[in-house]
Parts: structure tokens; sequence; C-alpha cells
């Protein structure tokens, strides 16, 4: 089978979209691609964001290949399916743009995952995953049935019919990535870096999927929910492969960073710098040191509330207090050139407080943000606690109740963020 692999050529004017807006690789993509070839299937892989193309340009693209199965994803990629665009208008322009081109038309990310049924009238397509996706792909590749596929829906009889809950991955045994070394020379985005300008490429990678931890605002149960590591040895590879393409800077996008002992130790001596994001309170001094030596320039470490009333509401499961926090976030400045402490708003915190925390960390060099607003998204269980399981209106109720709730928004929102119904003009209805 012919399968085109399609990252559409993202814009976010009137977004709330929380997430970095510069291209980054498409990892579900490259997954996807790796189990499609070994499989025997050819593929194309386009990435309309980094490629920087317009979007009738990666439409074409697609139809000269001629596939019999085309993939678009409904977020920028892996890394920001947690807090992905609510709106499904780029993909929408896409499987608009190919007018039929694309052969059977596949749409994975949160969307699908969390509200299938909706996903699919909205989008046009033929399929949606739920789930994590490149195992998924690669069965359709070989199906002729849906209905023996797991985790898709699509429609037939006149109805949506749903094959399976979201599909969770193997994921430890995935195979080192191999990126054109275009795509690598156009990464010029060091994600959450601030020590240094950069000085060649970027690039993303994965060493563990999921979160052990329930926190009530992340949005991930339908999808890389249940934790699980990278094996070393792929993984090791695929770093040194980048690290032969001039990438000098990688950002792990694991929901949670956890300390790895043996992935540490083999990048210590490598001279690569990288950033992660994690929970300062898992870390001990002595893995701190370690992360140093390793290269790790960034720590975007989730602290959320400042009292243990809060972080309780919020399902923290922390055991540390708000001055040892304070504490262990200072030690890392010690061993890291840039730590950040993320708050979020939370009712009863109090402003003063607050301030003073915030004052003591940026006084011994750790930037803590001004509380920032949650998106209920329809994956969080916030959602639920609020509304109960998705219907085919979750993203619409979520994305109202956010923009009734603030009256400002983070400094890379748009500050007129617009309705979701407006954001979506394109896309069949619900």
């Amino acid at each position: 089978m012919r399968v085109a692999l399609v990252n559409p050529p993202w814009r976010f004017d009137h977004s709330i979209y929380f997430g970095c807006r510069e291209p980054h690789l498409p990892l579900e993509l490259g997954y996807s691609r790796a189990l499609l070839k070994a499989a025997g299937h050819e593929t194309l892989m386009l990435d309309g964001h980094l490629g920087g193309m317009r979007l009738q340009a990666l439409a074409d693209a697609v139809a000269e290949f001629s596939p019999d199965m085309t993939v678009v994803t409904t977020a920028p990629t892996y890394l920001f399916w947690r807090c992905a665009p609510p709106e499904l208008r780029l993909p929408r322009e896409l499987i608009l743009a190919l007018g039929g081109r694309g052969g059977r038309t596949v749409a994975v990310g949160p969307h699908g995952s969390a509200t299938p049924e909706t996903a699919l009238k909205k989008l046009g397509v033929d399929v949606v995953v739920l789930g994590e996706c490149e195992e998924v792909i690669a069965a359709l590749a070989e199906a002729s049935d849906l209905e023996k596929v797991p985790s898709v829906a699509f429609a037939a009889d006149e109805e949506v019919r749903v094959t399976s809950g979201p599909h969770t991955g193997t994921f430890v045994d995935l195979p080192a990535l191999d990126w054109p070394d275009a795509w690598i020379a156009r990464h010029h985005h060091h994600h959450h870096r601030f020590e240094a300008e950069p000085e060649g490429p970027g690039a993303e990678v994965e060493a563990s999927r999921g979160c052990p931890y329930s926190c009530t605002f992340c949005a991930k149960i339908d999808f890389r929910d249940k934790y699980r590591r990278r094996n070393l040895e792929p993984l090791i590879e695929e770093i040194d492969r980048l690290a032969g393409q001039g990438v000098c800077y990688l950002y792990f996008i694991d929901e949670i960073f956890l300390p790895q002992k043996p992935l540490l130790e083999a990048l210590v001596g490598r001279s690569l710098s990288f950033g992660i994001q994690t929970r300062i309170d898992l870390w001990k001094p002595e893995m701190l040191d370690l992360l140093g030596r390793a290269g790790c320039v960034s720590i975007e470490a989730g602290v959320e509330s400042l009292t243990r009333e809060g972080r309780a509401l919020l399902d923290k499961n922390c055991r540390m207090s708000t001055e040892e926090l304070a504490d262990r976030l200072i030690y890392a400045r010690g061993r890291v050139p840039f730590v950040q402490a993320n708050l979020i708003k939370v009712a009863d915190d109090d402003p003063g407080l607050i301030a003073a925390w915030r004052d003591r960390l940026r006084r011994n060099g750790v930037w803590a943000n001004d509380p920032v607003p949650l998106y209920p998204y329809p994956s969080s269980p916030d959602y639920r606690r609020l509304w109960g399981a998705p219907d085919s209106r979750a993203w619409e109720r979520a994305h109202g109740y956010y923009l009734q709730q603030f009256d400002h928004f983070s400094d890379i929102q748009d500050e007129q963020p617009w309705a979701l119904g407006d954001l979506e003009a394109l896309c069949l209805p619900a």
C-alpha cells in the first residue's frame, strides 16, 4: 500500500492555542513511517509546517504520490496532544484541498481520541484513530475490513461505528527514527531553551510515554496515559543519528521526564544539550547533579499550586512542602542554566504568597510564571468533573467556558480569540 503521512501547515490566528508555535518534528508520523516501511509499504511523509509549504501545494504533493491512504494529524506534534488547538480548521482545510485525491483519509490526534464521532463528522475523513496512532496506522495499511482494526471510528450504514476504545501502544520497542537531512537543517528552533542562542539545529525525541500521575488538569486520559519507558538502545541510536546530522540540542517530549540513571549516564560526554519537563519533587540532589552533567540546560517543572490544599485539589500527590519545593528548584538551578516553575490559577491561592514565592525564586535565578488559567480539555479529569463524559458538544462547551472565565490570556495567545464555531467554519456540522 502507498501511504501519505501529512502534518498540515499550521497557523494559530484567533486561537487560544497554548503550545509553542514553532515547527517541531512530527514524531507520531515518524514512528508510523518506520512501522509501515518495516511491513513493506511505500510511504511519503510531508510536514507543511516544518517545510513552510502552502496548503494547496501540500495537497498537490500528496495527490502526485497517488496514495491509497492519507493520514492527517489534528495537532502539531505528539508534544502538544495534551494542549492541542481545539479547532479542526487546518486538518479540514487540508482534506478539502485534497479533494478526494488522497485515497482513504485517516485522522489521528487528541480530537478523535476524545470525541471520535464528532471528529469524524467535522473533518469529513473516512477513518478516525482513537489513542496512540502508529500501531493502528500500520494495522489500517494491512486491513480490508475496518471492523477488524482496533481503536478506529468510521461511518457505515448511516451510523458511526467505533471498534474499541483508545489504543495504548507498546511503545518500548519503537525503532530509532530517521529524519531527512533537509528537515533537520530547517529545524532552527530549540524548544524551551533560553540560556543560549541556537548554534545548530534542534530536534525532539521521546524517552518515555505517559505519566503515572493523574493531575486533574492534564489532558491525557484518552491518549498517552499509561507510563512506559523506551528501550535505551534504539533511543541512543536515534540520538546519535541526530547528532550526526548536526543537531546540538534535544528536547525530550515526555509527559514527565523521570530520573533515568542509565539514560543520563549514556548522555554524559556526548556534548549534547537538552531540555525536559518534569516534577521537581521527584528528583534527589544526586540525580540533579547527574542531570546537569548529562547536558540538561532547561527544566520545566510543574509546581502548579503553592499550598498543600491547592496541590491536593489538583491531585498532584506531592509529598514536599512549598518551602521544600523552592529549595529543590534552587538546587536544580545550581546545576542547570534555566529552571522554570510552572504555576496555574487555583481559586484559593493567596496572591501575596504567590508574589513573595516568585520573588524569592527569581532572586535565585529560577523563573516562575504568573499563574495561568486552565482550559478544560475533554480528555482531562477537570472536564469530567464539570460536565461528565465528553459528548458531541464537548469542545464547544470547553471553549465557551474558557472564554467566559477569563478576560485576558497568556502572552502567546491571541488577545481576541474566536468562538470555536467561527474557527471551524469550514468543518462539517457535528
